[in-house]
Parts: structure tokens; sequence; C-alpha cells
């Protein structure tokens, strides 16, 4: 346990110094691209510290990982509309989610919206909803537009409060360090029990 809370502080001192890196922007928009159709791990890993790092672009940050991750989303549709067989239901068994869509293409028949918005603004697998709005067709607006909402409500508020209380916040992470690490294992695995729950 002690390598791997090491490795993390590596890790969170290492993205602050990169911040200012001419490609660091990019990085994001790339990680919150890949993050809303099949990767694991959320933007909010590299937004929050490039944040601490410049409070000042807290703006700029959130508006990217937005786009980024709306983007994303999209092509997590495409590859539940015609990439299902190669591409979409090998993601979903990765994620020993099958179970799960089922139950997800029921909330799109009653409420397609909230359950695009519920997960664009929690912890529940985005990646997983965007895969079933393609497969099940829903309405591409309502996938484009609840995603916009739920996601830039979720960047933004975090980018707001780094980048309004920065300094606080930047002492406040270093000083609990190892328990908020631990908080962001356990909320990024509570994410994919929850939507075998919720949904």
């Amino acid at each position: 346990m002690k390598i791997r809370l090491k490795f993390l502080h590596t890790l969170y001192h290492w993205t602050l110094l990169w911040a200012s890196h001419p490609h660091a922007s990019w990085a994001l928009f790339f990680i919150a691209f890949i993050e809303s159709s099949f990767f694991l791990i959320p933007p909010d890993i590299l937004l929050i510290p490039m944040t601490l790092a410049r409070p000042n672009r807290w703006f700029w940050y959130a508006s990217l990982t937005t786009v980024g991750s709306v983007l994303g989303g999209l092509f997590g549709y495409l590859i539940g509309v015609g990439l299902w067989e190669s591409v979409g239901k090998h993601i979903v068994q990765f994620y020993h989610l099958e179970s799960v869509m089922e139950a997800v293409g029921n909330q799109y028949a009653a409420h397609a919206f909230l359950t695009v918005f519920t997960a664009a603004f929690t912890p529940i697998p985005y990646k997983i909803i965007t895969i079933a709005a393609g497969f099940f067709r829903i309405s591409l607006l309502t996938l484009i537009v609840a995603s916009l909402i739920g996601r830039s409500m979720r960047f933004f508020l975090v980018a707001i409060l780094i980048g309004f209380f920065g300094d606080t916040m930047k002492r406040f992470i270093e000083r609990y360090f190892d328990i908020l690490s631990l908080a962001f294992v356990i909320v990024l695995i509570g994410g994919f029990v929850a939507i075998t729950w919720i949904l």
C-alpha cells in the first residue's frame, strides 16, 4: 500500500509540473474523450492537478474537458450504433456489465434524458451509457444536450472550486492525499457498483 501511495504522490506532483507543458491541455482533452467511450480513469485525475497548478486557467480546462468528454460520448454512441459486435460488446464485457445493458435500455425507454444526465454528472460509468445510447438508438439530440449539461456541471464545479480556492484546496489535498486517494478509488469502484443497483 505504501508503494502504491508513493507512486500516486509522485504522479500527482509530476502532473502539477507537467501542467505548464504546451501539450498538457490536449492530453486533458484526449483523456476526457477516451474516458467517455472506453477508458477507465476519469479526466478529473488530470483536471484537478492541472487547475491547481494554474488556477487562472480553470475556465479553459473545464471547457476543454467538457467538450472532449461530450465528443467522446458521441464516439461511444457510434460504437453502439455501428461497432457493437466488433468493439462495443467487448468493452461492456471488459467491465462485466453485460447484465446492465437491458436495464439501461429500459431506462432509456422511460427516461432517456435523465439517464444520460445522471451518468454524465455522477461517478456512474458514462462510457456504458453512451455505448448503450447508440445500441438502443436514443435521440442523438437527447444524448448531446443531457451530456453537455451533466458534464459541464461536473467539470465546472470542480474547476471553479479549485480556481477560486486554489491555495486552500492544494494544502487540503496535500495534507490528506492518502485519504483522498483511497476515497477516489472507492468512488471509482462505487460508480460501477451503483449502476448495477440503480438500473
